[in-house]
């Protein structure tokens, strides 16, 4: 064999792999659909309900922050049993004014404003959460981040499913797509949401009762946080981190699909991909801070996602890389392979498969089962998940430029543009 047949066969065999794995999961994960999807979350006592704080921080969110605090301030739980803690977080819009004026519209609420500035705030979401802990009152903390409109039941249903099993530190719920209908990108994101996020939370929690807080829709113990000194403020993907000291202290995370809330997703493929460039550098920063993890007795548990997450972002991403280039110069004839039909066989069944799957995760969901969504899916295949490459290839570069030549040092706020 050839260097280019061993390399193409490499390639095949580490993006084999990782798909089986997807599919797995999308199995797992349909069954737990079918599981749960007509059992009712756990009722929650309106007497002894847990008080609960949530925490939005907010940098230059005038766009979106009044209808998100409008859908906290109406959940349906006992309103004199949580607070709303907005951390404005050295915002230079019309934030500030515009969370006054709801302050005054909901007088009878347990509603605080926390204002920073340059100096008290702006280095980014982990801070800003840190921040608005030291202030909030609950027992139970929850997160949302300022362009999400829970469902009203959102809160109720995390908070019975908390209190139901003294195992859990932390619930998750879900999160759909708002804007899924403006343009192509954001119905790419609509699916990719669907299948990759919702699909593999259950799929994982099915086969490992295992999942990842998504970073908003999430309730956590106060004890958690105050044991493990709150945020990590030099994490972008805060999110993972959290989940991964959560587990290491012995709580379990369970993941609840009734709790929905619907944010907004990029509209434009700059916003998008400076989104998921940060989303990327965060999760690589956790891989590499955990993967000694791997190692420890106690880390049983979360060794299936510190494998998958190096698998993605360093095994799956170079076998992508090389298969492109080595196909490239074969069509180019630079490069000569004695495996190009076994290998184009394979990669017309990844592309079947890939659609079946991804059609069984949004089939789960009311309004997604429809042709259209079919040829959406196919669409993906070869564009989308190539945008993907790039962004995971253009984050590992930033990650090694920022921390191993260390020439960023100041933590801020990425900031995702919003859309009226």
């Amino acid at each position: 064999m050839t260097i280019t047949d061993i390399v193409m066969l490499m390639a095949t065999i580490i993006i084999w792999s990782l798909l089986v794995v997807n599919i797995v999961l999308v199995i797992a994960g349909y069954i737990y659909y079918l599981r749960t999807d007509s059992v009712a979350p756990p009722e929650i006592n309106e007497q002894a309900a847990p008080f609960v704080s949530i925490m939005v921080p907010a940098h230059n969110e005038g766009i979106v922050i009044v209808k998100t605090v409008e859908a906290l301030l109406n959940f349906n739980y006992p309103k004199d049993r949580y607070e709303v803690i907005v951390i404005n977080d050295n915002s230079s819009d019309n934030s500030a004014e515009l969370l006054e004026e709801l302050k005054i519209e909901f007088p009878d609420r347990n509603f605080q404003i926390i204002n920073t500035d340059n100096i008290t705030g702006g280095k980014g979401k982990s801070n800003a959460l840190n921040i608005g802990f030291k202030q909030a009152k609950g027992e139970v903390i929850a997160i949302y981040d300022a362009d999400n409109t829970p469902e009203a039941n959102a809160l109720r249903y995390l908070v019975g499913e908390l209190e139901a099993n003294e195992e859990y530190g932390a619930v998750i719920g879900k999160f759909r797509t708002r804007n899924r209908s403006v343009n192509l990108l954001t119905r790419f994101i609509n699916i990719e949401t669907l299948a990759f996020q919702w699909m593999a939370q259950a799929g994982r929690f099915q086969l490992f009762k295992l999942c990842t807080i998504p970073g908003t829709n999430f309730i956590v113990r106060r004890e958690i946080i105050e044991a493990i000194g709150g945020w990590d403020e030099k994490a972008l993907a805060e999110d993972t981190e959290i989940s991964f000291r959560i587990y290491m202290m012995g709580y379990k995370i369970k993941f609840q699909p009734k709790a929905v809330t619907w944010e907004q997703e990029p509209q434009t493929l700059p916003v998008w991909f400076r989104q998921r460039t940060r989303w990327v550098k965060g999760n690589i920063y956790v891989i590499v801070k955990n993967a000694k993890l791997l190692f420890d007795s106690k880390a049983k548990r979360i060794r299936f996602d510190i494998l998958y997450f190096l698998s993605i972002y360093f095994l799956l991403m170079t076998a992508l890389v090389l298969s492109d280039i080595f196909l490239v110069l074969s069509v180019a004839g630079y490069a000569h392979t004695s495996i190009q039909g076994f290998s184009s066989s394979l990669w017309a069944l990844a592309i079947v498969l890939f659609i079946l799957s991804t059609f069984v995760s949004v089939s789960t969901e009311k309004g997604e089962l429809n042709l259209s969504n079919v040829g959406i899916i196919a669409l993906m295949y070869v564009t989308y998940s190539q945008m993907w490459l790039v962004v995971a290839a253009y984050g590992m570069f930033m990650y090694i430029k920022e921390n191993v030549f260390h020439q960023q040092t100041v933590t801020k706020w990425y900031k995702t543009e919003r859309f009226k």
